[in-house]
């Protein structure tokens, strides 16, 4: 059924009212989320942009004492990840261009399929427009998953031609991800521009995720191991409920106590909220390249991996890292009272009660990252970031791929360790 013009011109009218529903608090963005933002370029309209603060060039990128400690202890673990970054990292961008230009055309394909607001509603989401269709300026992200989809299949032997249904699945769930995050979190403004319930309605964006969704299973359905795919993309995204669950609950669980957070519990909730799909972005590539299970798995084992050490890199950068770099105000995350990796652990030390009550009051933040690096939330993070930095490259091993293929892969990864996704 076609809406009324009338319809959708209500609708749009009603955006600059429309709210979402009211969390319970504060909570983690999870790191591929925010990556998201930071790898779409800014909108060039003047106008649009001259209340904002720009954020710099290198956001993303973990501060230079962070990042250096990982590259030390992935070279001291014997991890390749990095050395891969060292020796290929100018031809990361051209991967990622290659994999845009080989994606673009069937993504819009695919999303011209839908209705047309619905597919002005997901054509916004991705950059390719204003509110109302006119064309936009800004241009989509970086294409992180796409590469990671045609990677996969690579490496499994097929030609990039067969990733590519993989991807433009991988990049309509994303996308239709972050309508809904945006929706639960409140989000007005999305890399510059009106989130699209803050543009359209709270009602529509979630249509609009909604057809997404049904859009990434239809285009894994119409190809050859169809069903394989489809079933591989199911448990990511019961996976992601999972993560998106414990991260709305975590917000009101107590500081301290036996209630509280724990850090395993974290790293769970950050597996599964933020590497669930970029292992199955990995994954889909090889699974309609052909790929056997062991490859399959080990490709979403290392996105996995990956998510989680980019959400506490994330974590650890959001109190200590350096507000040139990352944009955010220095201690940002104690001041907006998050349970983060770094201060979970510090939490269960002897400094645990003095600590939340800080965070609690929501007081003297400086005094608080103080205590949280002296009782070992800041170093164990960056331990536990070292831990899955080495299990991606443990896992890539298990991927018997082309040497170019494996190549261009851990390029990538490698990149991605010192890159936001």
């Amino acid at each position: 059924m076609t809406a009324p013009p009338t319809t959708v011109d209500t609708a749009r009218r009603a955006a600059t009212t429309a709210s979402p529903p009211a969390t319970g608090g504060p909570r983690r963005r999870d790191a591929a989320h925010e990556a998201s933002d930071a790898a779409r370029p800014a909108p060039q309209d003047a106008a649009r942009e001259a209340p904002r603060t720009p954020r710099p060039t290198g956001q993303g990128e973990p501060h230079a004492r962070t990042a250096g400690t990982l590259t030390a202890g992935a070279r001291a673990s014997g991890a390749g990840v990095s050395g891969a970054r060292a020796s290929a990292a100018g031809d990361v961008p051209r991967v990622l261009e290659r994999c845009r230009a080989l994606v673009r055309p069937a993504l819009e394909e695919a999303v011209g399929r839908l209705h047309p607001w619905v597919g002005e509603m997901a054509a916004y989401s991705f950059g390719w427009c204003e509110a109302g269709g006119a064309p936009a300026v800004a241009s989509g992200g970086k294409g992180v998953r796409q590469a990671l989809a045609v990677l996969g299949a690579e490496a499994a032997g097929a030609p990039e031609r067969a990733g590519v249904a993989a991807a433009v699945a991988v990049e309509l769930v994303h996308t239709f991800s972050l309508l809904h995050d945006d929706i639960m979190d409140g989000d007005g403004e999305r890399r510059g521009r009106p989130t699209v319930w803050k543009a359209y309605g709270t009602g529509p964006a979630v249509l609009a995720g909604d057809a997404l969704f049904a859009l990434a299973v239809e285009t894994l359905a119409a190809e050859p191991g169809g069903a394989r795919a489809v079933r591989t993309l199911s448990v990511a995204l019961g996976d992601l409920v999972r993560g998106q669950a414990d991260d709305l609950l975590f917000a009101d669980r107590p500081w301290t106590g036996p209630e509280r957070v724990r850090p395993d519990a974290y790293r769970a909730m950050a597996e599964h909220k933020t590497g669930a799909l970029l292992g199955c972005a990995a994954a889909l590539g090889a699974v309609l390249g052909g790929a056997g299970p062991g490859t399959v798995a080990a490709l979403d084992r290392a996105g996995r991996h990956l998510g989680v050490a980019f959400q506490i890199v994330d974590d650890v950068l959001g109190i200590w890292g350096d507000p040139r770099v990352t944009g955010k105000p220095v201690h940002g995350d104690l001041r907006e009272r998050k349970k983060t990796f770094p201060v979970l652990v510090a939490l269960g030390s002897p400094m645990g009660g003095r600590i939340a009550g800080l965070l609690e009051a929501g007081d003297a933040p400086e005094t608080a990252a103080a205590l949280i690096e002296e009782a070992g939330g800041r170093s164990a993070a960056l331990a536990e970031a070292r831990r899955h930095i080495t299990a991606v490259e443990t896992a890539l091993a298990d991927v018997p791929s082309t040497a170019g293929a494996a190549d261009e892969l851990r390029s990538l990864l490698g990149y991605l360790v010192r890159r936001d996704v």
